[in-house]
């Protein structure tokens, strides 16, 4: 595959994992300064490891809120948990990786994962909120 058709894959894939409203407001986004990291992003992160068949989107989801609570990054946390639910994780499935990030990631990382979980999901209006 070449540049050109890894960017088609990963719109392609960042759009069925994120949406169109959100690959749309980062689309637009874009300015001279940032579009070469736009395209690596879509032709890396899309492009070539979403679009591996070695793992399902699931598990692929599940990896990624790992590894976003380890970080500390709950903007894209935020982001990788509507993401989940697109991949077809339930809000309970959501709860268990962040049950067990509080183990591996140390509890106050999951603390503040769940927060942003629970306001993602409230926003939403996904079952399991109440």
């Amino acid at each position: 595959m070449n540049d050109k058709d890894r960017h088609t894959e990963g719109m392609r894939v960042r759009r069925e994992v994120l949406g169109d409203a959100h690959v749309d407001r980062a689309v637009a986004g874009t300015t001279d300064f940032t579009a070469a990291f736009q395209d690596l992003v879509t032709r890396y992160a899309w492009g070539e490891i979403w679009a591996r068949p070695g793992l399902d989107r699931r598990t692929r989801s599940c990896v990624t809120l790992t590894a976003l609570v380890a970080r500390g990054q709950l903007e894209e946390l935020a982001m990788h948990v509507r993401a989940a639910l697109r991949n077809g994780l339930s809000p309970e499935e959501i709860a268990e990786v962040l049950l067990q990030t509080a183990v591996y990631c140390g509890v106050p990382a999951a603390n503040a994962a769940f927060a942003v979980a629970q306001r993602v999901l409230m926003e939403d209006g996904g079952p399991g909120t109440g």
